[in-house]
């Protein structure tokens, strides 16, 4: 069962968007997109459009902040090793993959890519299309192919996470999925993750 892990607030001990967009965005835009999509009066696509539109910052200033306060959840290191994870984000390679390098962690990473305009970031996204299933840009199509366990903590992960064969949640998907009677584990931790692979392996 290959396992994937969402980035931001799975790897992540804090979403590292919401970092940006707190430190360099809009804090008003940032409040009030959130708000959309929490009402569903915007898609994912819209409101991550226009938040990181609000982000006209050198993309160097926006790294530098992110290794000095980016703190990556405890076991990430001992799960890359034992499970070679695939990192499936809606967020950017340009701010993952200095992170990874940080922590001397070497993973496939599917993401999206930034466009950088100087009247704020643009997002490229991986996979432009609509998915067929929830109608917004999602992550369930970037999935590999086979068994699947996934790993994640939010709103993106929704439609993904529905095509796993084994669901591991925190925070607002945990509740998410909770509330529409979706079986998953919870976990804190990545070695929790670790935890719940070894259990499936042998049960």
């Amino acid at each position: 069962m290959r396992l994937v892990l969402d980035w931001d607030g799975t790897v992540t001990e804090t979403d590292s968007l919401w970092m940006v967009l707190e430190r360099f965005g809009d804090a008003e835009v940032f409040a009030r997109a959130e708000g959309a999509l929490t009402e569903g009066s915007m898609s994912f696509q819209e409101v991550m459009e226009l938040e990181f539109a609000t982000v006209t910052a050198p993309l160097e200033d926006v790294r530098s902040f992110l290794l000095r306060e980016v703190r990556i959840r405890p076991g990430f290191a001992e799960l890359a090793r034992a499970h070679d994870p695939l990192v499936l984000s809606s967020g950017f390679h340009e701010l993952i993959e200095p992170l990874l390098a940080r922590e001397d962690v070497r993973l496939e990473v599917r993401a999206n890519r930034l466009d950088l305009q100087p009247g704020g970031w643009r997002v490229r996204w991986r996979d432009p299309e609509p998915c067929p299933v929830c109608g917004d840009l999602c992550k369930r199509r970037s999935l590999p192919e086979g068994p699947v366990a996934y790993a994640g903590d939010g709103h993106s992960d929704r439609c993904a996470a529905l095509a796993a064969d084994l669901v591991l949640a925190r925070d607002g998907l945990a509740e998410w999925l909770a509330a529409e009677e979706i079986p998953f584990e919870r976990f804190e931790d990545l070695d929790d993750v670790g935890a719940a692979l070894r259990r499936a392996a042998t049960g």
